[in-house]
C-alpha cells in the first residue's frame, strides 16, 4: 500500500467520524507521543534476549503491532495536516544526517558528533 493511499484511508476514517475539528497538529503530536509511549511500555523491563524471543503469534507481538500502527497513523495524519511530503522529508533528513555523521567519523561508533573532542574521542 502506498503512503498516499494510507493517508487517504486515515482521512476517510477521520471524516466519517467528524473528528477533523479535533485533529490539530498540536493534538496529533500529543496523541503520537502517547502512542509511542504505549509502544515503549510493552518493552519495559524486558531484556534484549526476551525481546528477541517474542513469538510472532503471541499476544504481546499483536499488541506491539497495534501500538506501532497507532503511532504510524498519527505520524501520517500529522504529515497530512501540515502538508509534509513524507518521502522528500525523509530523503532531506537522510542527506542532512549523512553530512552530520560522515562514515569516517561515525562508522561503528555510537558517540554523537557534538560529544567528541578534536581527536574523535567522547568528551568526559
Amino acid at each position: 500500500m502506498e503512503i498516499k493511499n494510507i493517508q487517504r484511508s486515515v482521512q476517510d476514517f477521520v471524516t466519517e467520524r467528524e473528528w477533523d475539528r479535533y485533529h490539530t497538529p498540536k493534538n496529533i503530536a500529543i496523541a503520537l507521543s502517547v502512542e509511542v509511549s504505549e509502544l515503549l511500555e510493552l518493552f519495559q523491563w524486558m531484556s534484549d534476549q526476551e525481546i528477541s524471543e517474542i513469538d510472532r503469534s503471541d499476544r504481546k507481538f499483536t499488541r506491539i503491532k497495534e501500538e506501532f500502527a497507532d503511532s504510524m497513523i498519527y505520524l501520517l495524519r500529522f504529515a497530512d495536516l501540515l502538508d509534509i511530503d513524507i518521502e522528500q522529508a525523509i530523503y532531506d533528513k537522510l542527506q542532512k544526517n549523512a553530512e552530520k555523521y560522515p562514515v569516517a567519523l561515525s562508522k561503528g561508533d555510537f558517540v554523537k558528533y557534538n560529544e567528541r573532542d578534536s581527536d574523535h574521542d567522547p568528551i568526559q
